[in-house]
């Protein structure tokens, strides 16, 4: 089985961040290596956890432990933890709309609004992200397909001590500016042509929001997050959050 992703050096910063090392609570895990090799396959394949290749392990001991890291936070903390040392000169926000495929749909009532939105095209989920000046991520959001940026916009920049926020016009708006302003940070946001007074920013600057478009291509090769399977938001955002914590990895 040739199709892994890790390489020696890059599970080296993996292993002391994951659960299960000698003196944690619980059973000592002795395959967490191969784990995340299998959940990285799922998340690049985008495969129904049935087809899930048996060197990787049983697909329903596979996907419970997956489940299981999710609520425990595991993922989102692992993502954070590779993110440690962050170029804050520029704080870029945007965000895309994936594809809900239908067997995302029908999660119990009782695990409340699962960022699933219904529109003209069909079922979708929308990804807001702010990445730093390098084009890595740092913070994630979701949302309905139909929910505005502006929306997840205060989330995504809360206590980050960027020197600028670079946005497009969806994040015009008077009060996200001065949000931005407090933080001490420069917007550079485009003005709505509406506006009755037009506001100055850096054009130049403007011209490097592409690397938060590319982010999205990026972890948009990993067809598990181009459309969207998971039912629950919170085990698409694990997927999402793997796949960020293997690009501060490359």
């Amino acid at each position: 089985m040739d199709r892994k992703l890790l390489r020696d050096d890059q599970w080296a910063r993996l292993e002391p961040l994951l659960p299960g090392k000698a003196g944690d609570r619980g059973v000592t895990a002795k395959d967490n290596r191969l784990f995340i090799e299998a959940v990285l396959w799922m998340a690049r394949t985008g495969a129904p956890w049935r087809d899930l290749p048996a060197p990787f392990g049983h697909w329903h001991s596979v996907y419970m432990r997956f489940s299981r890291w999710s609520k425990q936070g595991v993922w989102a903390r692992l993502a954070a933890a590779l993110a440690d040392d962050p170029d804050l000169e520029e704080l870029f926000v945007d965000s895309t709309i994936v594809r809900a495929h239908q067997h995302a749909a029908g999660a119990p009532q009782k695990a409340g609004p699962q960022a699933i939105g219904r529109s003209r095209g069909g079922l979708s989920t929308k990804i807001h992200a702010a990445v730093e000046a390098l084009g890595n991520p740092l913070r994630l959001r979701l949302s309905e397909g139909q929910a505005a940026d502006i929306r997840e916009a205060p989330e995504l920049i809360q206590g980050l001590a960027a020197q600028a926020v670079v946005g497009d016009k969806g994040y015009d708006a008077d009060e996200f500016v001065r949000t931005i302003e407090a933080q001490g940070a420069q917007a550079v946001i485009p003005p709505r042509k509406n506006r009755t007074e037009q506001r100055d920013y850096d054009r130049h600057l403007y011209k490097d929001r592409n690397l938060v478009e590319r982010f999205f291509n990026r972890i948009k090769q990993f067809r598990r997050l181009a459309t969207r399977y998971e039912k629950l938001a919170q085990n698409f955002l694990s997927m999402l959050h793997l796949v960020c914590a293997y690009i501060w990895l490359a």
